[in-house]
């Protein structure tokens, strides 16, 4: 896989893979993390501006999956609660990582680079979201304890270091 900073030009891909995303998850039992719209093109196109929004392709170049991924202090993950985190040192974190279903190991994919960035990571998920916490298990995650979004939603929290 070839994961690269996502350009302006990525946009109705991104926009078309996170539409899969959504119907995905809803069909395996979690219809309300992604709903009304989220993640929204607004919110993608900041991502790309502030170079936080990255793409994973193929070997024959298409794209199959993206995240955003922020190395710093992420507000949201401040308070945790029913938990703790492994450590207190710089971390990045990984948020909205979605693939279109064409491919496999676009996660894992995306988690290897991620930590070649920085050695510390964290991501959160919904408790609904149980493909994605089997990735996280598997990619050597561990369950921290549950941390809440902006609009106060509570989420399982990982830390892998």
């Amino acid at each position: 896989m070839i994961i690269r900073q996502a350009t302006v030009d990525d946009m109705e891909t991104i926009m078309r893979i996170y539409g899969y995303a959504r119907r995905f998850m809803a069909a395996h039992g979690n219809p309300s993390q992604w709903s009304d719209g989220y993640p929204s093109r607004e919110l993608i196109m900041s991502e790309i501006r502030n170079s936080h929004c990255f793409v994973c392709s193929d070997p024959e170049g298409r794209t199959v999956g993206m995240f955003c991924f922020i190395i710093g202090e992420d507000p949201t993950y401040r308070i945790i609660e029913q938990g703790s985190w492994i450590n207190g040192e710089r971390y990045g974190t990984i948020h909205r990582l979605a693939s279109d279903g064409t491919a496999g190991g676009v996660a894992m994919a995306c988690i290897e680079w991620c930590q070649s960035q920085i050695g510390n990571l964290r991501i959160d998920t919904h408790a609904d979201n149980t493909v994605m916490q089997r990735i996280l298990d598997k990619a050597g995650f561990r369950r921290c304890g549950i941390i809440h979004t902006d609009d106060g939603s509570p989420r399982i929290a990982y830390q892998r270091v």
